[in-house]
């Protein structure tokens, strides 16, 4: 199969049906053998209704629907699961990416032997208080990943099958798939400039909230891809640095005490000084040895409850599961 197309959604039941005709003209003009895979993030539209109907059309279609909205993560990462496309395309389900990218991103990826092709929205069509965010993360996620993107968050990307089977994507971490994907070995990531279109239907789902998880994720993504497999490295190399100054503080005291007989230690603010780092210390070596265990009997995050599937295994085998609504 050339191509899976993942479209992840919420409450987008206005903009499903012209999406998929969309897509589907330009697979049958350009020859691609393909799959869709829409994954409903618990949606309180009709858009499962809708996936339902475009379903019995195509056959080329596969959806999952979540009993509650997890997030984008979650949603590409149970898309990614499934893909079976020698190439995997993500975009949004807004009609904000064009369908007519797909095939030159396709032949970027073959001849060119890209791991990942991001998009860049260069001339974006969202209001101020999401362009404004975007373009901070995307300067601070360029400097501190030291990877040379654009624009990071562009639903629109492009995968090599075995890049998206080889990450887990969680929490808010979509906005950084690049970092993820450089992190896991796959260093060749290039960039292409997309059209970004106006919204049509619905609205944004971007909010402060988003502003501040994206923070906290970058944070995240930073300590989990260099530490996540040996926290003792972090947490034990803290925890022994703590230590040894706290110990040279309290030797030093100690020493001043019995050479030149300063009694009022326990007056002086360094005496507590080397109590506060040499306890600390301790800590953190404590923390890295239980996040090391831990890290050894971590369980899978992909855990995400199912009311509905079309299409996939699970809903060959158990055809009924695919008329829920």
């Amino acid at each position: 199969m050339d191509l899976s197309i993942v479209i992840p959604l919420y409450n987008e039941a206005d903009s499903l049906s012209y999406l998929e005709d969309w897509i589907r003209n330009v697979m049958e003009e350009h020859g691609f053998t393909y799959e869709v895979i829409f994954i409903d993030d618990g949606s309180k539209d009709d858009s499962w209704q809708v996936i339902n109907e475009l379903a019995e059309k195509n056959n080329n279609i596969k959806a999952i629907r979540f009993r509650r909205n997890y997030g984008k993560s979650a949603a590409l990462n149970k898309a990614f699961h499934l893909v079976e496309g020698d190439v995997v395309i993500t975009m949004d389900a807004d009609l904000q990416d064009n369908p007519e990218e797909i095939p030159p991103l396709y032949r970027m990826m073959n001849e060119e032997q890209y791991d990942i092709v991001s998009g860049w929205k260069r001339n974006r069509k969202d209001p101020l208080s999401k362009t404004i965010p975007s373009r901070f993360f995307n300067a601070v996620t360029s400097m501190v990943s030291g990877i040379s993107l654009h624009d990071f968050n562009c639903g629109l990307k492009t995968y090599k099958k075995d890049v998206v089977k080889s990450i887990e994507v969680y929490g808010e971490m979509h906005r950084y798939i690049p970092v993820l994907v450089y992190k896991a070995g796959f260093e060749r990531i290039g960039e292409k400039q997309v059209e970004h279109r106006p919204r049509q239907y619905g609205k944004t789902k971007f909010g402060l909230e988003r502003f501040i998880n994206g923070f906290l994720d970058l944070l995240s993504i930073m300590f989990v891809t260099k530490f996540g497999k040996r926290p003792m490295h972090l947490f034990g190399t803290l925890g022994v640095l703590s230590f040894v100054i706290g110990f040279l503080i309290l030797l030093y005291l100690s020493y001043t005490r019995f050479v030149y007989y300063q009694w009022d230690m326990d007056d002086r603010p360094l005496f507590y000084l080397g109590l506060v780092t040499l306890g600390v210390g301790v800590q953190l070596f404590l923390t890295g040895f239980l996040a090391e265990m831990i890290s050894l009997n971590s369980p899978n995050r992909d855990q995400y409850l199912i009311s509905a599937e079309i299409g996939t295994q699970a809903d060959q085998d158990h055809p009924n599961t695919s008329s829920s609504t």
